[in-house]
């Protein structure tokens, strides 16, 4: 077993890749979702059936919840991965990078940014406090959302792409979300008030949002998104990226990630 560490954001991808082409058959990305999200580009980049493990140690853990590792410690979740099954998981595709969890327009990404400027909080509050401060000054833009079958163009609050059940760390954006069905489950919620806002996230946190009458999710393989008033600003896994460009499309292959699933 070989012990490498990352240096940066795009080095696990380097050292995954690498790993790979050495031969590697199980590539373990200790850390948090943007580790895994690097991680998991360095496997999807080449012709490799390595599968991928976490032993997460980040403060959201998304993909996690859904390998049967969040909760346990590094020593316990080690060990769960010496009896983990190989599974075959969806992989999505946007701007040219791959994601394995979700992919995000709108309020999203705008938490990212409030997020990495306050780099003191920790745990829940982390996800909580940036959301709140958010809210205040940001304003939803003119989306435009389009999938086979589904269209709509109006102020957006946000747009949650996901392969995975939660993102940003505790909210079940997609509470029926299954990283093997083949399909994207898409969260929109339009435009909403202050009281309508306080009153949904713990509903999210719950993933009983689905019933308000601001929400729809659909499910896809493909989407795409146009900001006809402003560039797009995206989080990809939760890491931000500003492409500065005005439409955006999301893809998914199926079962294109080996995976250990641990039970």
């Amino acid at each position: 077993m070989d012990l490498v560490r990352t240096e940066g954001p795009g080095h696990g991808q380097e050292l995954a890749a690498h790993a790979v082409s050495q031969g590697a058959r199980h590539v373990v990305a200790v850390g948090g979702d943007g580790t895994v999200h690097d991680v998991a580009n360095g496997l999807l980049g080449g012709d490799t059936d390595a599968a991928l493990g976490v032993v997460p140690i980040g403060s959201g853990n998304d993909f996690a919840k859904i390998v049967g590792v969040y909760g346990h410690d590094p020593v316990r979740a080690v060990a769960r991965l010496v009896t983990a099954q190989p599974r075959r998981f969806d992989a999505g595709r946007v701007l040219g990078e791959w994601f394995v969890n979700s992919v995000g327009f709108g309020f999203g990404p705008a938490v990212v940014q409030t997020r990495n400027r306050m780099v003191n909080l920790r745990g829940f509050l982390s996800y909580l406090v940036p959301i709140v401060k958010t809210f205040f000054k940001f304003q939803p833009p003119v989306l435009d959302v389009s999938a086979p079958g589904f269209r709509e163009r109006g102020y957006m609050m946000m747009v949650e792409v996901c392969n995975g059940t939660t993102a940003g760390g505790s909210y079940r954006f997609a509470p029926d979300a299954d990283p093997t069905d083949g399909k994207l489950d898409v969260c929109l919620i339009r435009r909403v008030s202050l009281p309508r806002f306080l009153m949904a996230i713990p509903r999210v946190i719950r993933g009983t949002h689905t019933s308000m009458r601001e929400v729809s999710v659909i499910k896809t393989a493909k989407l795409v998104v146009r900001s006809p008033e402003q560039p797009l600003v995206v989080h990809v896994d939760g890491e931000l990226r500003e492409p500065g460009t005005n439409e955006c499309t999301v893809e998914l292959e199926r079962g294109r990630l080996n995976v250990l699933v641990a039970r």
